[in-house]
């Protein structure tokens, strides 16, 4: 939670610190090993404020919490250095191409920054080479000329890392 004398942007660009008698931790989602701070990881808590366990329900328990107690919230998350954490999607929402971590809301992010594109969403799909590949679905800007995947694939390349830019693009126009 944050704080009276929080800074305005604690208070409005992160969910705060952790609070008093409660531990949080961000792990590789993969292997569970502790991250250091300012990477990207899931959110995990455990103390006197947290669950215990879902009722009546002991395999939905073992999904959620492990055997230290550390709730897995399933939030992709980051620690600064001074304990203020900061949301950055969800796990379900993490794709892995050829073993490589993606974020889709950091593509999506990007994107938005493109004068023609109105709203994206950048989603895995299977691929049998790579397990899971990208793809953005585009909403055009009304009155915005189309798109084509090479147009859009020159925005990204040299911005984005090379397995990050999608390979299928999908994009319709929304009428006035």
């Amino acid at each position: 939670m944050t704080r009276n004398g929080d800074t305005l942007q604690h208070r409005t660009e992160t969910v705060g610190r952790t609070m008093p008698r409660l531990e949080s931790q961000i792990v590789d989602p993969g292997t569970g090993d502790v991250l250091e701070r300012g990477e990207i990881g899931e959110l995990c808590t455990r103390g006197y404020a947290v669950m215990a366990g879902y009722w009546d329900q002991p395999e939905k328990t073992a999904e959620a919490i492990d055997a230290d107690r550390w709730m897995h919230t399933g939030d992709l998350a980051r620690m600064d250095d001074e304990g203020y954490v900061v949301i950055e999607g969800r796990i379900k929402d993490l794709v892995i191409r050829g073993g490589e971590n993606i974020y889709p809301r950091e593509i999506e992010e990007f994107l938005y920054s493109h004068p023609s594109i109105q709203d994206v969403q950048v989603i895995g799909v299977p691929d049998a080479r790579y397990g899971e590949e990208l793809m953005a679905c585009i909403i055009l800007k009304p009155g915005a000329d189309p798109l084509d995947a090479a147009s859009i694939e020159d925005f990204c390349r040299g911005k984005l890392a090379h397995y990050k830019i999608p390979a299928t693009w999908t994009s319709a126009k929304v009428s006035p």
